[in-house]
């Protein structure tokens, strides 16, 4: 499994703007080898909003194909010469590979 994650810090109150937007369906949904995409906010954050993506592809090929896709490459041209909302302070993404996944136990679940 590979998985990449977006951190996004926005200013105080703007946090739903960023989870409405990667919360609406999009040609990434179509994408062999996408397994989910979590949209989170980090109810922790004291200054900025922080809006944390974790988007879980089943290979690191997978991704790859996504990042080199018509609909992807289209969507940077399409937003090229845009600015950033002003709400946007910035963003970090980090990529990974899954080295062990450990199940859990939900409730009414057999061991």
């Amino acid at each position: 499994m590979f998985i990449q994650t977006r951190s996004i810090s926005v200013e105080k109150g703007n946090s739903g703007k960023v989870v409405e937007r990667f919360s609406t369906p999009g040609a990434l949904d179509e994408m062999e080898g996408l397994i989910d995409i979590s949209v989170m906010v980090n109810k922790k954050a004291k200054e900025n909003e922080e809006v944390l993506l974790l988007i879980r592809w089943d290979s690191e090929e997978a991704w790859k194909n996504w990042e080199k896709s018509e609909a992807h490459l289209q969507g940077h041209r399409n937003s090229r010469g845009q600015e950033k909302p002003s709400y946007m302070i910035g963003t970090t993404v980090n990529m990974y590979e899954v080295q062990a996944v450990r199940p859990g136990k939900l409730p009414g679940q057999r061991s």
